[in-house]
Parts: C-alpha cells; sequence; structure tokens
C-alpha cells in the first residue's frame, strides 16, 4: 500500500501537506515560486505531476485533495512562438506518453479534488478545471496559451475540457484564437463555484475539503466514482488520439522550421 511519508517529498514541483482528517494540499511551485512549466530536464514538471497523481491515488488516506499554485499564478509563463518544443518523433513520443500519464492518473484519483485556481492558469487549465469543486480567486485567468496559436495542436486535453466547461462553441473560440478568459466571466459560464479574494481563496478550499473529509468514507470515495466517469469516458475516448495528432503535427513543425533556416 502506498504511504503519504514515502512520498510526499519525492517531488520538487510539489509542496504536499495533509491534514489528520486526511486532506491532502498539493502546491505546485518552481523553487518555491510560481509554478513554471516549462522547467525541463531530470525535473520535468509534467511528469512529476503524472507520477504523484498516480501515487495520490493509490493512496486511501488521502479522502479529499486540494490543488493550488504558489504566489498569483496557478501556472505559466505564457508560450510563445520562440518556445516551440523542436524534437524529432522520440522526443514528442515522450511527451505524448507523458500526457497520457498526466490526466489519467489524475482522473485515477478516488478522492474529490477542490481546485483553488490563485491567478492565471495560462498552461495546463485543464488540470485546474478537471477538479470536483473549482474555486478561483480574482485575478485568476484562463487560457490555452500552448497551442494553436503557437503552431501547435491543442491535443493534450484542454482541447476536451475547454468545450466541457465552457459550452462547445465558447471553447472552440478559446482554443483557436489564445485569448483569455477571467474570473468573473468563468462564475458566470459555471467553469468555477465561487470567486474569492486572494487572501480567501486556500482557507475557502480548505473549508469545503474538511467538510467533506467528515463524510462516511465510502460515500465520499463513491461519490468521486459516480462523478468523474462522464468525464473519464470522454478522456480516454480522446485523449490519446488528439495526443498523438498533436506529436504527428509537431514533427512535420520541426522539419518545416529546420528547412527554413536551411
Amino acid at each position: 500500500m502506498t504511504v503519504f511519508d514515502d512520498y510526499k517529498d519525492r517531488f520538487s514541483h510539489i509542496a504536499m501537506q495533509r491534514s489528520a482528517s486526511g486532506v491532502l494540499e498539493m502546491r505546485l511551485h518552481t523553487d518555491g515560486g510560481p509554478f513554471d512549466v516549462n522547467t525541463g530536464g531530470r525535473t520535468n514538471p509534467q511528469a512529476q505531476l503524472g507520477d504523484a497523481f498516480a501515487l495520490i491515488a493509490a493512496d486511501p488516506e488521502n479522502r479529499v485533495v486540494l490543488l493550488t499554485g504558489t504566489g498569483a499564478s496557478f501556472s505559466g509563463p505564457r508560450k510563445t512562438l520562440d518556445m516551440f518544443s523542436v524534437g524529432d518523433t522520440q522526443r514528442w513520443e515522450r511527451i505524448r506518453r507523458d500526457g497520457v500519464r498526466l490526466l489519467m492518473n489524475f482522473m485515477d484519483i478516488d478522492a474529490p479534488v477542490i481546485s483553488c485556481i490563485n491567478g492565471p492558469a495560462l498552461r495546463h487549465a485543464e488540470l485546474p478545471l478537471l477538479g470536483d469543486i473549482v474555486l478561483a480567486d480574482s485575478n485568476a485567468v484562463i487560457q490555452d496559451s500552448a497551442h494553436f496559436t503557437n503552431r501547435t495542436v491543442p491535443g493534450d486535453g484542454i482541447n476536451v475540457v475547454l468545450p466541457m466547461v465552457l459550452g462547445l462553441n465558447r471553447g472552440r473560440h478559446l482554443l483557436l484564437t489564445g485569448k483569455t478568459i477571467d474570473a468573473a466571466e468563468l462564475l458566470a459560464a459555471g467553469a468555477v463555484a465561487e470567486v474569492l479574494p486572494p487572501d480567501r481563496l486556500v482557507a475557502r478550499g480548505r473549508e469545503i475539503a474538511e467538510e467533506i473529509a467528515g463524510n462516511n468514507p465510502l460515500v465520499i470515495r463513491y461519490t468521486k466514482l459516480v462523478l468523474r466517469r462522464a468525464i473519464r469516458r470522454e478522456l480516454q475516448d480522446v485523449l490519446e488520439f488528439s495526443l498523438s495528432l498533436e506529436a504527428l503535427a509537431a514533427v512535420d513543425e520541426t522539419a518545416r522550421l529546420k528547412e527554413a533556416r536551411r
């Protein structure tokens, strides 16, 4: 059985703590500051998150998970064309595989997830939006800055989540234009449950988490199983396909860039 003490300090991009009632807090960060998705090498944050989600899902002592970022940003930085991930088939196969693990391991978590979006979520905004309860501070902004406007196919799950939580036409518009949507708009669209002052966000998340954690453990777990079923089915149907297309197009874009530089 997975034990919290065995994994709580394992990940350089994730600070974890768990209350006596079983509320696990995950705070994403890079070197103690805002979470930077671009950090590469052996500390690849996407791979770390996928590994962490698998361990969290395997630990039955996690009754509720609270997910948030650090400082005034949930995730970033905003991607630009000069950040395009040049790479061959092998590199993009790793990215594809990590992308599948990231979301499917997240969906394997049987505990309800409360997302606290602390400011802009400019990269991998699908993660907080997939929370069972989504809270945002008044400075929160959602954007898919990583894909279409930067010559990349939106295939890593954001293509499923934005149309799902914002409506088909609104979601497709954001994916094709890279435009942002702020906290007030997210609340009006029903994508977040509450908008709070920044200094109240995590406290409110903890309050809700502790209320949920006080219920019968099997009621908590089985309710999560019921609530995630349709979302998980959609991701299983689409994610591998869309990530494969993202990878295929990226390999072609890499070849075009190399040709243009000759």
